[in-house]
């Protein structure tokens, strides 16, 4: 089992440390201007919930959690350890992340397919939904590559993943803005009396955001209870207008990269996650209300489970990529045709000008690889956007779809891509 430092936890039986918190009642004023009639525009007292500070926090974990906690973490560390030495790291890693943005962003209600998403990165015309799911991607590589960088993480660092999460969409106004009023979670759009949850009051998110950052810097914790508690404090004090969700999931990538317990590749927890709705929010409630353990069980599985199923994928990719080779008669090492089977997991839709930059190759080599690869059933042509024309791999969004199947809400998966 890997090492880490448990200076800082306490490793116990039946007993969880209660968490601080406070509940406060503020006053809702009217507003006469609300849709949806009297009830909709009434006034009156709600209650918002504050929680503790965690940047000195010393978590208090039963010691049968222990195993589960630090078992997720060797899980991830092994992903890339167990990456097949014929498959491009890049690609196995490109579409791992483009996984892990469309679960993430099929949580928040934003359903697409995976090939509808490939045409619209490729340049087609990109809907409400493609546009969301671009900026969720967009969003997690910048969250990646924030967290390489060294020094402690700011309040900066997450108002540029929210940034780059919202620009090109229609709510690019809302582009890295942290709320300066109150918002909450479920009920009535106009007020907060029905709501779900209530976060924190406006004045305490900047405290809050600054002492969920230090926490973010620690390297004392094992990694996998401290991306467990940061997504929760984040989710808790809902920081933004909107993307919420999206930013707190992608704040779990940012503590195992930092904490160099996942590398390039990241397992598709959202997947996980989104198939234990339920489950998810009780967890979240649950330690928000002095309960961490429910929580702490079910991040620690889903991360385990998510990394086992990044193994398979990668499997099934290398699978894939043989039967293109022996589809296209084993083309020679080296040429424009095995270089384009080799990259094809990572831009599943081509066009000439893609593949002459994949390959390196001249536009008659790269012609001819692409008439090759039509010809064996590796490619076929599709439109991307009203005119352009392109080459979409065969089986690669196939293998995507199996993977939501297999780990993901299957009520909110797209059907099967033919």
């Amino acid at each position: 089992m890997t090492h880490v430092t448990l200076a800082r936890i306490r490793a116990t039986q039946g007993y969880v440390a209660e968490m601080k918190y406070r509940e406060v009642t503020l006053t809702w004023r009217p507003r006469p201007e609300a849709l949806g009639g009297r009830r909709a525009r009434r006034g009156g007292s709600y209650t918002a919930y504050v929680p503790e500070t965690i940047a000195d926090l010393d978590p208090v974990l039963p010691s049968s959690l222990l195993p589960l906690v630090l078992g997720a973490e060797d899980a991830v560390r092994a992903i890339e350890e167990g990456v097949p030495a014929s498959l491009n790291l890049e690609a196995l890693a490109r579409q791992l992340l483009r996984a892990e943005s469309v679960a993430s962003s099929r949580i928040e209600g934003h359903l697409i397919s995976h090939r509808r998403l490939a045409k619209a990165s490729f340049g087609g015309a990109a809907d409400v939904n493609a546009q969301a799911v671009l900026g969720n991607i967009a969003g997690m590589e910048r969250a990646l590559a924030l967290a390489v960088e060294p020094g402690v993480f700011t309040t900066t660092e997450l108002q540029a993943v929210h940034r780059a999460m919202f620009e090109g969409t229609r709510d690019e106004h809302l582009a890295g803005l942290i709320r300066t009023e109150q918002n909450w979670i479920g009920g009535e759009a106009s007020s907060p009396h029905d709501a779900e949850f209530v976060p924190p009051p406006a004045e305490e998110v900047p405290g809050l955001l600054d002492d969920l950052c230090a926490f973010l810097s620690r390297g004392d914790l094992p990694p996998v209870l401290q991306a467990a508690i940061a997504h929760v404090q984040f989710e808790t004090i809902h920081p933004f207008h909107d993307g919420n969700g999206r930013v707190g999931r992608a704040l779990i990538h940012v503590v195992l990269r930092r904490r160099s317990v996942a590398g390039r590749i990241l397992p598709p927890v959202s997947l996980v996650l989104a198939a234990r709705a339920d489950e998810y929010v009780k967890g979240l409630t649950s330690f928000r209300y002095r309960d961490e353990e429910d929580w702490y069980e079910l991040f620690s599985r889903a991360l385990e489970e998510a990394a086992r199923a990044s193994d398979a994928f990668a499997q099934q990719v290398v699978e894939l990529q043989d039967r293109w080779r022996e589809a296209a008669g084993r083309p020679r090492r080296g040429s424009a045709a095995a270089r384009l089977i080799e990259r094809l997991p990572s831009h599943p839709i081509v066009n000439l000008q893609t593949a002459m930059a994949l390959t390196g190759a001249s536009d008659e080599a790269v012609r001819l690889a692409l008439n090759r690869l039509e010809a064996a059933g590796v490619l076929r042509q599709t439109t991307v956007g009203r005119r352009n024309r392109a080459f979409e791999c065969m089986g690669l969004f196939a293998l995507l779809d199996e993977l939501e199947r297999s780990v993901g809400p299957r009520a909110r998966t797209p059907a099967p891509t033919r």
